[in-house]
């Protein structure tokens, strides 16, 4: 039976992680994320997030990005705006699944694009300014939290 109420309160639907890419889309110094749909099952639902998803077996880090932007929003960067910016690494043994990892891209974006995109993945997409981010003014996934926080301060992290 599947548990009522919301689904950011979930604690029974059975989740399969694995590893995943994801987009820091950067419009006009503002980045463009993804308000996920409010389904049980999912990771963070209901919240805010970066655009990306799982990679199917097989598949490259970059050709699973540009799929995913594909079915999430019907648009595929040109390559040479996309960069590759930080992976992050979960451990996950402790329910038997070992290690997956989660790549963030780079992905400097035209104001134009926002005029051809069309959502068929989530419940909403806005542009967001680095303050609003910084000041957690909206509720986002907490790694993707991390890897904008990350890229707004790149320029102050030091060796």
């Amino acid at each position: 039976m599947e548990p009522a109420g919301d689904p950011r309160l979930d604690v029974v639907t059975p989740m399969t992680p694995g590893n995943a890419v994801a987009a820091i889309i950067v419009v006009d110094g503002r980045y463009l994320l993804q308000l996920r749909d409010t389904r049980r099952g999912i990771f963070f639902p209901g919240v805010w997030g970066c655009f990306g998803g799982g990679v199917e077996s097989g598949e490259g880090e970059l050709d699973a990005l540009t799929r995913e932007l594909n079915e999430e929003v019907g648009w595929a960067p040109a390559l040479h705006s996309v960069h590759r910016f930080t992976r992050f690494d979960f451990d996950i043994g402790f329910a038997g699944l070992g290690t997956i990892w989660r790549v963030f891209f780079e992905v400097e974006a035209p104001r134009e694009v926002l005029h051809d995109l069309r959502l068929h993945e989530g419940a909403a997409v806005d542009l967001f300014t680095p303050e609003t981010i910084l000041a957690g003014a909206v509720p986002l996934t907490p790694y993707d939290a991390f890897a904008l926080w990350l890229h707004i301060n790149r320029r102050r992290l030091r060796p």
